[in-house]
């Protein structure tokens, strides 16, 4: 027995079988923001200093530098994930809904890179570009 209805089954309506997938994304990226978030926020508070020389020395550290761009790309993961759920979720117009989706991909993009662009600069000591 179906819980489907006629119209349904012939209309082919039903899962795209792409939820699965989104749910454990974010899932998996909240999770890993988690020992991430504490690193970073432990890392900040030991520092005997927050001016630029003190920053660029801990950054310069290839694990600290290598944690920082991975909580850049994690945390833009995430907000992605989200704001796309609410995106999709929320915004009844097709045309409206994929225009909507396309300005959040392209400023998530724009922000995990400049973040990832920020934390190379300051690593490498570029004062001009």
């Amino acid at each position: 027995m179906s819980l489907r209805s006629p119209l349904s089954r012939v209309l082919g309506l039903g899962s795209a079988k792409d939820g699965t997938t989104h749910w454990w994304a974010q899932r998996v990226t909240a999770v890993a923001l988690i020992p991430l978030t504490l690193w970073f926020l432990f890392s900040l508070l030991t520092l005997p200093s927050l001016d630029y020389e003190t920053v660029r020395t801990w950054l310069s550290v290839p694990v600290s530098g290598f944690l920082g761009a991975l909580l850049v790309a994690v945390l833009t993961y995430h907000s992605y994930l989200g704001t796309t759920v609410i995106v999709e979720d929320y915004v009844t117009s097709h045309g409206m809904k994929v225009l909507s989706l396309m300005v959040l991909k392209f400023l998530h993009v724009l922000a995990g890179g400049a973040g990832i662009f920020a934390i190379l600069r300051v690593v490498f000591g570029f004062s001009r570009l």
